[in-house]
């Protein structure tokens, strides 16, 4: 049971069920029978298990190094091939789960789950880190709509909103780590960028993407928007507007962290609940 829970907490469990939790309303948005959502949930989360268990495998010498406490496998608690062996076995399941929703499923999913290890694999340490996230998160909606009996690509706007919610991620997510990272010689796009660059990058970019939204969902008419698409709108643009002032005038720390994580989320539920067909 101690393993288990410490290779639980090896999956990244608050990105990981997130994640999830987007791929449930994303399968609900995109009009699945009951069946083909349970059976996407369950493949998300199991690639989702396998992207946080690789991370912390790979990472183990490095979060060792700086003395990361809160990290089960550099900590002991959890032995690098029990890490490895969850891992590639929650991948298989993924793969396998996702292929009974269709070969367009399969891989778009594929694509993802391979876009998020090649990351952790090493191009968190380029100057290209940013694009596992625009790609993984970009087709991520196109997970949802090529499960469905007709399979189709996402709107646009739904990938571009995706891509952008991927980039506001990474370029946050790690904000809180730049110190650790630069010890390990970590050198992707937001260390480069530096906190406040990247944290006001992340903001703009969350704007458009709830522009996206409300824009495409509604095939550019703007009154056929409902209530509730412009008041996730408004609450996304207020949360990214603060991120910006507050980069700008005052040291990037954990409350700026915080808000535009915030709006990133809410951004994800504007694209599940925005009323409109996800595909084109």
């Amino acid at each position: 049971m101690r393993a288990a829970l410490a290779l639980w907490r090896s999956t990244h469990p608050g990105p990981t069920l997130v994640v999830t939790a987007l791929s449930l309303g994303l399968g609900i948005a995109a009009g699945l029978d009951a069946w083909r959502v349970a059976v996407l949930v369950i493949a998300v989360f199991s690639g989702q298990l396998s992207i946080g268990l690789s991370n912390d495998a790979i990472d183990s010498d490095r979060d060792r190094r700086v003395g990361r406490s809160d990290k089960p496998i550099a900590r002991g608690d959890v032995s690098l091939r029990a890490a490895w062996v969850a891992a590639l076995g929650s991948l298989v399941i993924a793969l396998v789960l996702t292929g009974w929703l269709g070969l367009g499923a399969l891989a778009a999913h594929a694509i993802v789950l391979a876009s998020a290890w090649a990351y952790n694999a090493g191009l968190k340490s380029t100057a290209i880190s940013i694009v596992p996230f625009l790609v993984s998160f970009g087709l991520f909606p196109s997970v949802a709509t090529l499960s469905a009996p007709e399979p189709a690509l996402a709107a646009w706007w739904s990938t571009l909103a995706g891509a952008i919610l991927g980039a506001a991620v990474h370029l946050t997510n790690v904000l809180p780590d730049l110190d650790d990272d630069r010890v390990t010689g970590i050198r992707g796009f937001p260390h480069r960028t530096g906190a406040r660059w990247s944290a006001v990058l992340a903001a703009l970019g969350i704007i458009v993407g709830a522009v996206a939204v409300v824009w495409g969902s509604a095939n550019g008419d703007v009154q056929r928007v409902g209530p509730l698409s412009w008041v996730f709108a408004a609450v996304v643009m207020v949360a990214a507007i603060a991120t910006i002032v507050l980069a700008v005038t005052r040291t990037p720390g954990r409350v700026l962290f915080r808000l535009v994580m915030f709006a990133a989320l809410v951004l994800a539920l504007q694209l599940v609940l925005s009323g409109g067909g996800l595909t084109g």
